[in-house]
């Protein structure tokens, strides 16, 4: 996996101000509190056992339509969101499910969406690919592979229009990085200078090609050079490197400077969706990352090693996520489906 903070077309060194006086460990890592790696641990686990019980549910015929899986990915978003000021938004593609919950959108809606009930965030219309909360500056869920990218950077317009102080975080993978729209969104977000952070989740297979096998340029985060956006490749399996990156990007977007790119490299343990048995790549791959590269038990090692917490309060910690996925399981099996009337309402004439 590469390590934080290649640079590309020219990124500063500017820090956001929540970094300042961060220590640095042997391998130039910075350094998280106790506190900052036990609410990373407490919300990666929170994606990760919903992400299970959404499998699990879409298995016994709950969830129907195509569902995507963010397990293994964790790392990036929570980190972003560490990075993030309150009233930053937030836009993505289908594997979305973490997005909405790092930014505090309810797990029992976002399941009732996922098994078409009325107590959706969409009311049961919509399903895992189109979910949305307003108030919580999440602007989906897009199942148009990098239809989203124009949208963010349509937001980020709006941001400076209003003259406000927030930043869209618009994130893509490596499959959609190809797509034709999202030059047109550098080209106007580099002209403008827009407050949008462009963040590549390269989870290395896209649907199922390699990228090496698809991209001329396997460098994602030199895909702004031509426009004079500066990008890194961070390492999206560890949250304090995607942490202090975020802070440099958000910092550099909110203060005029214009986009910035991230690559965040990942890696994807489930198949593309749920119908993809992931033939393209070996079982000793999956597990070889599993076993090294794993977000949450690097954040969990440090725990026990260094902060001296105790097996005990992370199975506390651990049973009660479990009992918040449970709680939203039960509600999203139990919730009366849409009225017929739905059919009709949200349409535009």
């Amino acid at each position: 996996m590469a390590t934080a903070a290649r640079s590309a077309g020219g990124a500063g060194d500017a820090k956001g101000a929540r970094s300042a006086g961060r220590g640095k460990s042997a391998s130039n890592t910075p350094v998280l509190s106790k506190e900052q790696e036990l609410s990373a641990y407490r919300e990666m686990l929170l994606i990760r056992r919903f992400e299970e019980k959404s499998g699990q549910m879409y298995g016994m015929g709950l969830i129907g339509g195509f569902c995507h899986l963010y397990i293994g990915q964790e790392a990036v978003v929570v980190g972003m969101r560490m990075a993030a000021q309150d009233g930053d938004q937030m836009i993505t593609g289908y594997r979305d499910h973490g997005h909405m919950l790092v930014m505090g959108m309810d797990p029992k809606g976002v399941l009732a969406e996922l098994t078409g009930r009325r107590g959706g965030y969409s009311r049961g219309k919509g399903g895992s690919m189109h979910m949305f909360s307003k108030e919580k500056e999440f602007y989906g869920g897009h199942g148009i592979v990098g239809a989203q990218v124009s949208l963010g950077t349509g937001i980020a317009f709006a941001n400076r229009y209003r003259g406000t102080s927030q930043v869209c975080m618009t994130f893509f993978g490596d499959g959609a990085a190809n797509q034709g729209q999202v030059y047109e969104s550098f080209n106007m977000a580099a002209l403008w200078k827009l407050p949008v952070v462009y963040v590549i989740e390269n989870n290395r297979y896209a649907m199922g090609t390699a990228v090496n096998r698809s991209s001329a340029q396997t460098d994602f985060s030199k895909r702004g050079v031509s426009f004079n956006i500066p990008g890194e490749q961070v390492d999206g399996m560890d949250v304090r490197a995607v942490l202090e990156a975020s802070e440099r990007a958000l910092e550099h977007a909110r203060s005029g400077e214009g986009p910035y790119i991230l690559e965040m490299m990942t890696y994807r343990y489930r198949g593309h969706s749920m119908s993809d048995p992931a033939k393209y790549r070996s079982k000793d791959e999956v597990a070889r990352m599993r076993e090294e590269h794993d977000p949450i038990e690097q954040v969990r090692r440090r725990l026990l090693e260094d902060h001296k917490v105790g097996e005990d309060q992370l199975k506390a910690i651990d049973g009660e996520i479990r009992q918040i996925v449970n709680e939203a399981a039960d509600f999203a099996s139990n919730d009366a489906e849409p009225d017929v009337s739905e059919l009709y309402t949200d349409i535009l004439l």
